[in-house]
């Protein structure tokens, strides 16, 4: 487990858009479809059953009372629904994809439901958890890992600024590793 300094919010607002870190009851259905849809899932491992996608939320919701840090739901500003998640933490060591010798470096995730697709949320969520990173935590390298077969990962990766440094072979595809140092989101 990293001991790496995580972001203490727990809301970022961007224009469109809340990041919280609360799951709530309410996320429930985009959860699991977000879990179930293999057009979303197609890249990072394929989709779950909806029992174990539901096994997995009540699980997380009941851990929800401390949540983890760096971890967010990305939900529509004016209508709180649940459009995907974003993780910002430390990349676990034991993983391939590292660019610092330590391994401590943070990661960006993030995931859609696929009706969110295309309307610009994930480079918004991304660039605004990003910013408040650059204000809060010390400068260091943010790494995105993604599927090179991924063209849509991989171009949102270049418009936020990361740069492709190697390839590796994880989950049985070519996973790409991007990097960008964490002060060029400061805003």
């Amino acid at each position: 487990m990293s001991r790496m300094p995580t972001l203490s919010a727990t809301e970022i607002r961007s224009d469109r858009l809340l990041l919280r870190t609360a799951l709530r009851d309410t996320d429930r259905e985009g959860f699991v479809e977000l879990s179930t849809d293999p057009e979303v899932q197609a890249y990072i491992g394929g989709p779950s059953p909806r029992s174990e996608a539901e096994q997995r939320f009540d699980v997380a919701l009941a851990a929800d009372q401390a949540p983890r840090r760096g971890n967010f739901v990305i939900a529509d500003l004016a209508t709180d629904r649940f459009l995907g998640t974003l993780m910002l933490a430390g990349r676990a060591a034991d993983r391939p994809g590292h660019v610092a010798e330590d391994g401590e470096e943070l990661e960006l995730g993030y995931v859609l439901r696929r009706g969110a697709w295309g309307a610009g949320y994930a480079c918004e969520a991304a660039a605004a958890v990003l910013r408040v990173a650059a204000g809060e935590l010390p400068d260091q390298p943010v790494v995105l890992v993604t599927q090179s077969a991924n063209e849509r990962s991989m171009r949102l990766a270049a418009r936020l600024g990361f740069r492709p440094v190697r390839t590796f072979e994880e989950y049985g595809a070519e996973q790409t590793l991007c990097t960008a140092p964490l002060s060029v989101f400061r805003g």
